[in-house]
């Protein structure tokens, strides 16, 4: 099963449409399945990213509260034998990648699933992966556009991250 990872889209502030280069992409892999980790900001993206394939998120600090009704603030699925704990990663304490590892301490993930900082991360952690997408349509301070894909076979996890420099609109979005 292949899983297309984004966050942080922050629409429509950052961008009108999803970039060509993310739905390319995401269709290329033929993804079974879209995770979104917050901060869609626009009640109509979560519709955009189902146009594409199946769509499961978390609502992150920027949604609003039927977004958060919608999704919930953390969630785990488990999919072909593996635990994914989604969360977006935001708070007080720690760094976000400290955030997010804890939010699952006490209910053990084979992969942690999370957003906030903007900035592209894959490693594991102990026996946990953890990966951050980036953003498909706000960069910061990173010289590239990102999206994750996880590759999920019988128990094996092989995540990687996809990058992009131009987030133009793609083609069939609506003007």
């Amino acid at each position: 099963m292949k899983i297309g990872v984004v966050s942080d889209t922050h629409m429509p502030r950052m961008a009108r449409a999803l970039p060509h280069a993310l739905v390319q992409g995401l269709r290329a892999q033929q993804v079974g399945l879209i995770l979104h980790l917050g901060d869609f900001t626009a009640p109509d993206v979560p519709e955009l990213f189902g146009a594409i394939a199946p769509f499961d998120a978390i609502a992150g600090n920027n949604d609003d509260a039927a977004l958060a009704a919608r999704f919930g603030r953390r969630k785990v699925l488990e999919l072909e034998g593996v635990r994914i704990g989604m969360i977006h990663g935001d708070g007080r304490r720690g760094s976000t990648l400290e955030r997010a590892l804890a939010a699952f301490a006490d209910d053990p993930v084979d992969v942690v699933l999370f957003g906030h900082s903007h900035m592209p991360y894959c490693a594991r952690h102990g026996t946990t992966w953890a990966m951050n997408p980036g953003s498909p349509t706000d960069k910061r301070r990173n010289p590239l556009y990102s999206w994750g894909l996880l590759e999920l076979h019988a128990g094996h996890i092989t995540p990687t991250l996809h990058y992009y420099a131009d987030k133009a609109a793609h083609p069939e979005a609506p003007a």
